[in-house]
């Protein structure tokens, strides 16, 4: 059986602050769009998530809220701040600057 692949170091606060981008989610919602949107390749455990929605909350890039969900739980909906929006910036930049090196080097590789 097939290993799914593991998320770089570093990139699981980014898809968070992409996935909030497009709107406001409850935790198991930001797993499941991020499970969802990357075709069932990309699995964010619990044990992973929460901590970094709370490093997230205390850096300021989102903020949290309680409401009901739709099926009239009371779950926890975090949102982007502003600053997060201009950290979700920086930190698309710079893993697309990483991507295009890593592709270089790939590419070189086979010359």
């Amino acid at each position: 059986m097939a290993r799914k692949p593991e998320l770089m170091p570093g990139t699981l606060d980014m898809l968070i602050l992409r996935t909030l981008a497009r709107a406001p989610l409850h935790g198991y919602g930001i797993a499941l769009s991020i499970k969802r949107l990357s075709d069932d390749v990309l699995t964010v455990e619990e044990g992973s998530l929460y901590p970094a929605l709370q490093r997230l909350l205390v850096q300021g890039w989102v903020k949290a809220e309680w409401k009901k969900t739709e099926t009239n739980r009371r779950a926890r909906y975090y949102s982007l701040t502003v600053a997060g929006r201009k950290q979700l910036g920086l930190e698309l930049s710079q893993f697309e600057q990483m991507i295009a090196a890593i592709g270089r080097v790939l590419q070189d590789a086979d010359a």
